[in-house]
């Protein structure tokens, strides 16, 4: 641990695992017990299917992007998702850094993909954490009810080796691409982020700032299966 930088286990603005919500999930998800690789496991199976991931929830506003906002609320997309698992990491005393990535998803819906106007899905998130004196990355975006519903096989994580998304899904098809890395942070680098995704995806980022501007898991329901 002595080349750990303090920063990958600090609480900041974005990873603030200080608030009640927080602890509260932590404590109630790990409780006091168990390796720092069963506790990782634990908290990301939590984060995975505790959180229902929606593109539509994707609010660019600073205080909607907080780990105990998204963990509150219960809803969220990858980068929230992402926020929250590596607040709790540190909570915990694991050193994480969120990371980010561009993918081409093959398998978005006709609804998103029109409000995007790309299969390019910029920033999307992922956490690196330090386990058993290595860096693993872990992706808990998309939550085990929503993979079933679109035929895409859940992303599992083992502790040992990365957890990203898979090419393929269920059918075979091609599913994500990575075709960019923006690199691993200390914190949300939110200007560059929410800069990118205004300019990127004006429609998109209009409907995440309404109430209730649409239903992903609707249209997770209504879609035909690959």
């Amino acid at each position: 641990m002595s080349d750990i930088d303090p920063a990958w286990l600090a609480a900041t603005e974005f990873l603030d695992y200080g608030h009640p919500a927080i602890r509260d999930f932590v404590a109630t998800t790990v409780g006091a017990g168990g390796t720092p690789k069963e506790q990782a496991l634990g908290l990301y199976y939590a984060v995975r299917d505790g959180i229902r991931y929606d593109p539509y929830s994707a609010s660019m506003q600073r205080h909607a992007m907080r780990a105990s906002t998204t963990l509150t609320r219960r809803v969220g997309y990858c980068v929230n998702k992402a926020l929250v698992y590596a607040a709790c990491l540190r909570a915990i005393g694991i050193p994480a850094r969120p990371g980010f990535a561009d993918v081409k998803n093959h398998l978005s819906t006709e609804k998103l993909t029109r409000l995007m106007g790309t299969d390019i899905f910029a920033w999307h998130g992922y956490v690196s954490l330090w386990l058993d004196g290595k860096w693993v990355k872990a992706t808990p975006a998309f939550n085990l009810d929503m993979c079933q519903r679109f035929g895409v096989h859940p992303l599992d994580f083992d502790g040992e080796n990365d957890s990203q998304m898979h090419p393929y899904n269920s059918a075979n098809q091609r599913h994500m691409e990575y075709v960019k890395q923006r690199g691993e942070f200390d914190d949300l680098p939110y200007d560059e982020l929410v800069a990118d995704m205004v300019a990127m995806y004006p429609q998109l980022i209009a409907l995440g700032e309404k109430p209730a501007g649409a239903d992903f898991d609707h249209e997770a329901i209504a879609r035909p299966a690959p």
